[in-house]
């Protein structure tokens, strides 16, 4: 394939890769060089569509997308100092509307699909393979007064970025297992299997809840017989594992155990998070439609917070040294879109998501129902799955943010793309493009070479029937 037919990939698979680069050390956790490159992934995509005029946004697409543009920018309208609130109204619209909407535009097939949710995979085992070193090696992120938390070049102060990529690598893992066959499914079994490691040393909770819960959705969509068989194996893979991990395995045991104490004897780590969503509540019966506007919850948080609430978190390791780290938002991000932009906030910000998810499922049970489960609906509707049971405990903020930003485009792409029928020809942007190019390619198919659009391919003409002539006989 020319090179110039992987041009709007480069952008994308740039942006994952930059993840890989460790944040500057005090860097506040937004600002990347990875946000650098979702800010070109941007402009490339408008750019490419102000020059091609090729595959706008479907009417369905332009509005679920751009739903959360009306609260962010109520909010920060109402806010009390709307000059504060720029700086999430512009946070906000890159994660959710801009390099979503991107996505989708520069995604042509089911092709484009696998190599960037490989990317993922790929990203997860680089950031995985760091956490276990650190994990074995006693130089990751401080926890329970020792330095094993693996935390991947995200840091101390950032312990759910690498939880998150790796968990997004598994559950893309777990997406084409099941929905790919032969060497592709093998390697994307070895791979999940390899990143379930540093998924465990992570101690990450809401990582685990939220993957348990998007895996097991996964396999009970392609057979409750096969979910049964496959959560058995599991169960007895997380044994052998956690027996396996030697000194670290009562570490997971007792983070494990505290899944089930958060209302009996929390730690203080629940205990603040609890705090903090009640302070969030607090804000939103104080503002219920707008909210006390973006960026508010740390101006308002001690207005509405207990004396239950600590000072900040404690962090330290990798490679750096102790920091108090203040607790500038409450670590669930439906109470923090409540708090800030207020009841409209959440129906339009949520309430995308939610119509993201319904349209996701919708294709998956369509395509199922016509006999063939394919691996990128399985992808997409598990990470966003993922993202979104994940949200109950945590919001945005940190270098792994924008790839948040990619899963949602990657569901959205599913749930809006033009999936073409098996057999039917491929369209072309207008004006035509280069050999190769699959640009008009939405279907996920490899389709039949045919290509049609202002300037047609005419049909290729049947070979006549072998006549008299044919056979050797001359008329004269």
């Amino acid at each position: 394939m020319p090179v110039r037919a992987w041009a709007p990939l480069v952008p994308l698979l740039s942006v994952v890769a930059l993840l890989a680069v460790p944040p500057p050390a005090g860097s506040p956790g937004t600002g990347t060089v990875a946000d650098a490159a979702s800010a070109v992934l941007v402009v490339c995509c408008a750019v490419r569509v102000v020059r091609d005029r090729a595959r706008p946004l479907s009417r369905t697409a332009a509005v679920v997308l751009g739903l959360p543009v009306l609260g962010i920018c109520t909010a920060a309208v109402a806010s009390h100092d709307p000059a504060a609130s720029l700086p999430g109204v512009a946070r906000y619209l890159q994660v959710f509307v801009l390099v979503p909407a991107a996505v989708v535009l520069l995604v042509r097939d089911r092709r484009d699909f696998a190599v960037v949710a490989w990317a993922v995979i790929g990203l997860a085992l680089t950031q995985g393979a760091v956490g276990v070193a650190q994990y074995l090696t006693g130089t990751g992120a401080s926890y329970m007064g020792e330095d094993v938390r693996a935390v991947g070049t995200f840091g101390p102060t950032d312990v759910m970025g690498m939880a998150t990529v790796v968990a997004y690598g598994i559950v893309a893992a777990a997406g084409i297992a099941l929905g790919e066959p032969g060497r592709r499914r093998t390697w994307a079994l070895v791979c999940g299997a390899l990143l379930l490691v540093p998924l465990v040393v992570s101690f990450s909770r809401g990582a685990w809840i939220a993957t348990l819960v998007a895996c097991a959705l996964l396999l009970t969509l392609c057979g409750v017989r096969r979910a049964v068989r496959v959560g058995l194996a599991a169960g007895a893979l997380g044994v052998v594992l956690v027996a396996g991990l030697g000194v670290g395995s009562q570490m997971v045991q007792e983070r494990v155990a505290s899944i089930s104490r958060v209302t009996a004897a929390p730690d203080r780590s629940v205990t603040d998070r609890y705090t903090m969503w009640a302070a969030a509540a607090g804000m939103w019966r104080a503002e219920p439609l707008t909210g006390v506007g973006l960026k508010g919850f740390p101006a308002y948080r001690d207005a509405h917070a207990s004396l239950a609430l600590s000072s900040g978190s404690d962090t330290a390791g990798a490679g750096r040294g102790f920091q108090r780290q203040p607790l500038l938002s409450p670590h669930n991000m439906y109470l923090l879109v409540l708090g800030e932009q207020g009841l409209l906030g959440l129906l339009t910000v949520a309430g995308s998501w939610l119509a993201l998810l319904g349209c996701a499922l919708r294709r998956l049970v369509d395509a199922r129902r016509a006999g063939a489960v394919p691996a990128c609906g399985l992808v997409a509707v598990g990470l966003l799955v993922w993202q979104l049971v994940d949200f109950a405990y945590a919001d945005i903020g940190g270098p792994a943010t924008v790839l948040t930003a990619l899963v949602l485009g990657l569901a959205a792409w599913w749930s809006f793309a033009p999936h073409r029928p098996a057999g039917a020809a491929r369209p072309v942007a207008p004006g035509g493009g280069p050999p190769g190019d699959r640009s008009g390619d939405w279907s996920g198919g490899r389709g039949t070479g045919v290509r049609t659009g202002t300037h047609p391919v005419p049909p290729r003409r049947s070979a006549p029937a072998p006549g008299p002539a044919a056979a050797g006989v001359r008329h004269g």
